[in-house]
């Protein structure tokens, strides 16, 4: 079965067929750096990093573009308010971001391309869409979009100029009227003119003035740029959809008079015990609090079991299941020496072709991940080490199930001083037993559970595992 997306802008899945044959172009809004990641963050570059795991297993050459954005109006306050430049704040949060999404196995996208870097590409779109009498300098000096000129506005979200336009109404009012010089309430701007309070280095020159690109027209100059006026993919949280990614289509198109992006993807909400995370709720977390109490492979593990356009509900219980779970296909790799190395997938194999069947129909990691429990209990069974090798091959694919499983297991304690006392403590133990001293035996079992440290004895001798 050819690979199905479901297409954000066409409401439906459809068969994915990219512009140039063999080669995937895609780009996913990436984070506004001001503060660290949290795992709503992490839900969303989880995806896509998912999504374009798959195009490359698929045989596709990707082109993987993730932006940063480093100038904005939260950037400028935070750094105003640790007295540090703009550009040491973003230096820092990305630095912070690149560890913290590192530790969940979130591979680098091909381009990572910072908004600061590209404001004369901006201004240069500002200028096509001022030709085209689809952007006006207001009074403020903001350069406007003028909305009701694109024909087609509303599409992606399925709204239409007056559904928004009564939505402006019901939030400011019946009598509310355009602010800041625009001349319709919808219309959004794509330069901001530059405040006299404003620190220095948030300020850019321009045939308009001093001032500040938009956050919409960051990206579409930046894919535009990097993959061209048209490319395949385009990706971000669900919440992005309008307005943003709306805004992104109208300037793009309004700007070069083609279609922007073929496929459109949305990752679904993330809520916290059933609710919306919030600061004011006391249920905000960030990847590194996370960090602090699971692992990076388990977190993900979490996350690719819920498909990525469903909601998903961050909870402690969903967490420890996970890592329950994940525990369960890495013992039954550790009972099997598998060979060393790479492992070329048949997908002809039944649970490989189940695998390919599930990613292919809109990338249903649930399904995808099911099959990995069904190889593990295959290989409890038949102790194969081609079974374990599928296995191992398949996590890899969703970016899983790569750690050595003594490793992993033992909880990353498999060398140093606690490992040799732990290896120290069974050799007693053994020696207790073999002197039919069993009270011994038992204390020295007790102390190290009593630490977390489970013992498994078999024929072949005594291992452990952290609980």
């Amino acid at each position: 079965m050819s690979l199905r997306l479901f297409n954000s802008l066409s409401r439906q899945l459809e068969s994915f067929s990219p512009i140039e044959p063999g080669h995937v172009r895609m780009y996913v809004c990436g984070m506004t750096i001001y503060d660290y990641c949290h795992v709503g963050h992490a839900r969303m570059m989880m995806a896509f990093d998912v999504v374009q795991r798959w195009l490359r297993a698929s045989g596709l050459k990707v082109t993987y573009v993730r932006n940063i954005t480093d100038i904005d109006d939260k950037i400028i306050k935070r750094a105003v308010e640790r007295g540090i430049t703009i550009r040491q704040l973003t230096d820092e949060m990305t630095k912070a971001m690149h560890d913290d999404i590192g530790a969940l196995g979130i591979e680098p996208p091909t381009h990572e391309p910072r908004a600061t870097q590209y404001v004369p590409q901006m201004l240069a779109m500002i200028g096509q869409l001022e030709a085209k009498g689809l952007a006006y300098q207001a009074g403020n000096g903001d350069v406007n979009y003028a909305v009701r000129k694109f024909e087609g506005y509303g599409k992606l979200s399925g709204k239409s100029l007056d559904q928004l336009r009564a939505g402006e109404r019901e939030l400011h009012g019946a009598g509310a009227k355009a602010a800041d010089g625009k001349h319709d309430p919808l219309d959004f701007v794509l330069w901001k003119a530059a405040k006299p309070e404003e620190p220095q280095d948030a300020k850019y020159d321009s045939a308009y003035g001093a001032g500040r690109p938009g956050w919409h027209i960051e990206c579409s100059a930046m894919a535009c740029s990097l993959l061209g006026e048209q490319f395949d993919i385009h990706g971000g949280g669900l919440d992005l959809q309008f307005p943003h990614h709306e805004n992104e289509i109208a300037q793009s198109e309004g700007a070069t008079d083609q279609r922007f992006v073929n496929y459109w993807m949305h990752n679904g909400f993330l809520n916290v015990d059933n609710e919306k995370m919030s600061k004011s709720l006391g249920n905000f977390f960030t990847i590194r609090d996370v960090l602090k109490s699971y692992d990076g492979e388990t977190i993900r593990f979490f996350m690719a079991r819920v498909h990525y356009r469903g909601p998903f509900n961050y909870s402690d219980a969903g967490l420890d299941d996970a890592r329950l779970g994940l525990r369960r296909l890495y013992t039954a790799l550790d009972a099997v020496n598998a060979p060393e190395g790479a492992y070329e997938i048949d997908w002809n194999h039944p649970q490989a072709a189940r695998f390919k069947a599930a990613m292919d129909e809109d990338m249903n990691t649930p399904i995808a991940v099911s099959v990995l429990f069904d190889l593990a209990a295959e290989l409890n069974r038949d102790r194969q080490p081609q079974t374990a090798s599928l296995l191992k091959a398949l996590g890899g694919v969703l970016g899983l199930l790569q750690q050595s499983p003594k490793a992993y297991l033992q909880g990353g304690v498999a060398g140093g001083d606690e490992a040799a006392a732990i290896e120290a403590a069974i050799v007693a133990r053994a020696e207790a037993k073999k002197a039919r001293n069993f009270a011994e035996s038992d204390r020295i079992r007790d102390e190290l559970a009593a630490k977390g440290i489970v013992l498994k004895d078999s024929p072949q001798g005594t291992t452990w595992v952290k609980a």
